[in-house]
């Protein structure tokens, strides 16, 4: 080879191939659908349409090895720690798990339908009884949802694990053990160590507005209700106040204020309005509602609530839950708008004591997280507490504001079980025919049992540093849970009708 042709930075830079013969064992069409390797935006629909060649994609092919290796990990972690892996139907019964179900007629059973399971809970504890004391799966689950940016439509995986005579202690050791190894593996960002911060739910409310906080945003909210009492600010009046304190958010000059407000008016978070006001270095208060702010009202801000000089303020005010949740989305994008998230670090922490009950939109009481999960003080405080005063041995893990697991102590006594159900509105006969087969198990000596569910795709969604689920799934569905690849869902033949005794109607 001449010097001048020499590349010495790959490692066959030195060696030439003559052709003799070229046979071509696969024609390309002369026109690709769109450039494979590029830096330019593409649409995403035609990039789903030909996913196969968007999975050469350099990037997106790395994403999918990196699937891989995480899921080997994760085996490899959960066999170590003496865990088996156990496959469960996906053929299975309806569920009330918080999703519509995807329902499989059968041809076999006229007028009868599967579902796909939301989640194996049943079949887990099932095992539970059945003496598999610590169980694992990375297991398929299925929910009519719709999509989002982190979450996948109609279908995703999720580590499934469960263990007998667990507490919810020995299920926060094991995820303590798996998550932070398989994100260290993976990653050279920061990666917390165990034990994680554990935030009660409510004070997750409180602080954040959200019960998945991103603890990588300094911010929090606080309830400043008190201070406005006795205010002559009417829009304040006979409303949970809410504050925000932003150090050094003097700084900012009107606009961005001006572009909170209109923020927070936006239809996503809902607010009326949004009131601020600046704690200059000079002692004065200025800008937006500070004519309503006293000098005993600014010295309990001061004393109180962290207002320091050259700090903004912002208050939300409106009905409790909602001043919380329209907080928590302010938080939310002052922290990405003034560039207060932490760069290159996971922080995680477990949300715990759910209410186990919560009201519908109709009034009416409700399971407000997993219905299978243990009331904390068994069937006494069922009997005797206010409904929407119990909590539940429920908890949640969070990472950089992404809900990552669920997981629960289960309800393992069929008298409690029952309890619990009848006053989310269903009597014994129900839970006997939606849930025959835990309630007949549970009369066979059942062990208490715990366990949690970290979800994959989220998992490594994270690891990639991706914005977007569907940029970690070999062949994902479109915002409108369409498979543009393989054209599904589709109609189907009328035949194919008449086989499961289905026959559509007009609207």
């Amino acid at each position: 080879m001449e010097r001048s042709n020499k590349n010495l930075k790959i490692p066959t830079g030195e060696i030439e191939v003559v052709a003799n013969k070229i046979e071509v064992l696969g024609k390309c069409k002369n026109v690709l659908p769109f450039e494979i390797n590029t830096e330019q935006e593409v649409r995403e629909d035609l990039r789903l349409e030909y996913r196969f060649l968007d999975l050469r994609n350099e990037k997106l092919h790395n994403n999918i090895l990196l699937r891989s290796k995480i899921l080997k990990t994760l085996r490899d972690k959960m066999d170590e720690l003496g865990f088996t892996e156990i496959q469960t139907p996906i053929l299975a019964n309806s569920s009330p798990e918080g999703a519509r179900d995807y329902l499989v007629p059968s041809r076999l059973n006229p007028g009868e339908f599967y579902a796909l399971p939301q989640a194996p809970q049943q079949f887990k504890q099932l095992l539970m009884v059945s003496g598999f004391n610590k169980y694992y799966q990375i297991a398929p689950c299925f929910r009519d949802e719709d999509p989002r940016a982190d979450r996948a439509p109609g279908e995703f995986y999720q580590l499934d694990f469960e263990m007998s005579f667990a507490t919810q202690e020995d299920v926060f050791n094991v995820i303590e053990e798996v998550v932070p190894y398989t994100f260290k593996k993976f990653t050279n960002w920061q990666v917390d160590e165990g034990p994680f911060i554990r935030i009660p739910y409510r004070e997750a409310m409180e602080k954040y507005g959200i019960d998945k906080p991103d603890l990588r945003n300094p911010l929090i909210i606080q309830d400043c209700t008190k201070v406005f009492k006795d205010s002559d600010f009417n829009a304040f009046k006979d409303k949970t106040v809410k504050v925000i304190v932003v150090p050094n958010g003097a700084e900012q000059g009107r606009k961005f204020f001006d572009k909170m407000v209109e923020f927070a008016q936006t239809e996503e978070v809902g607010a009326k309005g949004l009131a601020w006001t600046k704690f200059e270095n000079t002692g004065e208060v200025t800008g937006g509602i500070s004519k309503f702010i006293t000098e005993k009202m600014k010295e309990t801000l001061e004393k109180e609530y962290g207002a320091i000089s050259n700090c903004a303020l912002f208050f939300i005010a409106d009905e409790f839950e909602k001043a919380q949740k329209i907080a928590g989305l302010v938080r939310i994008e002052l922290g990405k708008r003034l560039e207060l998230i932490e760069k290159d670090v996971y922080k995680f922490c477990f949300i715990v004591d759910f209410p186990m009950y919560e009201l519908t939109d109709e009034g009416e009481i409700d399971f407000n997280h997993n219905p299978f999960s243990m009331p904390q003080g068994g069937l006494e405080v069922l009997e005797t507490k206010n409904p929407l005063d119990i909590l539940a041995y429920q908890f949640d893990l969070v990472c950089n504001g992404y809900e990552m697991a669920s997981g629960a102590v289960r309800n393992h006594n069929p008298e409690i079980m029952v309890k619990a159900f009848e006053i989310a509105g269903y009597n014994e006969e129900d839970v006997k025919n939606r849930f025959g087969a835990l309630y007949n198990a549970f009369q066979y000596g059942t062990p208490p049992h715990a366990g949690a569910a970290p979800g994959i795709d989220r998992m490594i969604m994270l690891i990639a540093d991706s914005q977007n689920i569907r940029e970690i799934i070999a062949f994902p569905k479109n915002k409108k849970a369409r498979d543009l690849l393989m054209r599904a869902p589709s109609v189907v033949s009328e035949e194919q009708l008449k086989d499961v005794y289905i026959k559509l109607r007009d609207e």
